[in-house]
């Protein structure tokens, strides 16, 4: 686990750039990898001292490396956190972090919308041990609190969500949790921490799949959490033994991306805010989704909690399943994929991939039809998007 200070004045960009690993004796200007499965001591007092954590340093790469700790760092400085641990990926990330705050008979209330494999584990895998889950609409804050009982523990929530770009207003959720002593998770994936600070709203813990936007380039999975001392103490404590830790491979690819996280999600932001402009006024589309568009539902909560409304576009095509299925056969550019985030423009079925394993009830229940897409929009010029999007609309 990193701990970071956060007592410093450097803009976001700045910080990206500059958060480094102290230089070795050569004196590099970029950052090497260390590509160690574990760390020397100087004799058996240094070993036992380090062992025993009365001394903070570098054991085995399973507890903490530097090229880890660099990324850590990172993004510690972007979410305004106090510590961070780096997982596996991004699921390893959701998963440790529950299991290592929640006991057998805790409650969770989450946001109904979240992502399909989060929905598993909160309903086929937590019931094992007893911990259940309550799930409230996105559209209906005021009926959270009736969801609390004395067992409950975490209220949890994406936003924006996935994949229906749903927008939840982090004050309220962060007021609530706070007036009843609850844990409160957010996934900023979606937003990625250039464009949303849940801690500022109250979020005690910030979830990422670091396979999105953080990386940018479709290349490695990763996964982080930050967020207050104490409880990533006890997430590190958990992690530490069970072992989901990132690669130092993965961690300086994140690293190194990190640094033109904020250029490239500006451009992300333009283009899909375009995209979705002219898919509003498409006659084969029956709607869209998109943070910032002025039709979308909560575009006056997302004005207040983001920078821009992310790279994400959801939109529903005339005609039903049928239709869908000849717009996907139809692309001829953008990539047929699971990924966001990357540099690549990718379109995605929900109901057929990330969500498949809902029923269509469930599906249903959260915004997700037969006939929705999901557009990941990449860094490639606009108007190459849109065209291949509109000859695909027919």
């Amino acid at each position: 686990m990193t701990k970071e200070s956060n007592n410093n004045t450097r803009k976001f960009e700045t910080e990206a750039v500059r958060t480094q690993t102290e230089r070795s004796q050569f004196l590099e200007h970029s950052t090497p990898m260390y590509l160690t499965s574990s760390f020397v001591f100087e004799d058996a007092e240094d070993m036992r001292a380090s062992f025993a954590e009365e001394k903070d340093r570098n054991i085995y790469s399973r507890y903490s490396n530097p090229t880890s700790t660099e990324f850590i760092d990172k993004v510690c400085k972007m979410e305004g956190a106090e510590a961070g641990f780096a997982f596996a990926s991004g699921m390893a990330a959701v998963y440790s972090t529950f299991v290592a705050l929640l006991e057998c008979g805790d409650h969770i209330v989450s946001c109904k919308s979240v992502f399909g494999s989060t929905h598993t584990l909160f309903t086929q895998f937590f019931p094992k041990w007893d911990i259940s889950t309550s799930y409230f609409d996105v559209n209906d804050l005021d009926a959270l609190e009736g969801l609390i009982t004395s067992k409950t523990k975490i209220i949890y929530a994406e936003t924006p969500t996935n994949p229906g770009v749903d927008v939840l207003d982090l004050e309220v959720l962060g007021n609530i949790a706070k007036k009843h002593g609850l844990i409160f998770i957010i996934d900023n994936c979606f937003a990625s921490p250039y464009l949303q600070q849940p801690i500022k709203f109250g979020a005690d813990l910030i979830i990422h799949s670091g396979t999105k936007l953080m990386d940018g380039q479709g290349r490695v999975l990763a996964g982080i959490t930050v967020g207050s001392h104490e409880l990533m103490d006890k997430i590190y404590r958990f992690a530490r033994i069970t072992g989901p830790a990132l690669s130092p491979f993965n961690a300086w690819v994140l690293s190194k991306s990190l640094e033109t996280l904020a250029l490239r999600v500006d451009r992300h932001c333009s283009n899909a805010l375009a995209l979705a402009t002219f898919l509003e006024d498409h006659p084969k589309v029956e709607w869209v989704k998109y943070p910032f568009l002025k039709s979308h539902p909560k575009y006056e909560i997302a004005k207040k909690q983001m920078k821009a409304g992310g790279c994400v576009v959801a939109f529903e095509v005339k005609g039903g399943l049928e239709a869908g299925k000849r717009f996907f056969d139809s692309i001829k550019m953008l990539s047929l994929s699971a990924n966001l985030g990357d540099s690549r423009s990718i379109v995605t079925h929900p109901a057929s991939t990330t969500h498949s394993k809902l029923t269509t009830e469930e599906r249903k229940a959260v915004g997700i039809s037969d006939g929705m897409v999901r557009v990941s929009v990449g860094l490639e010029h606009i108007d190459d998007i849109v065209q291949d999007i509109e000859q695909a609309l027919g």
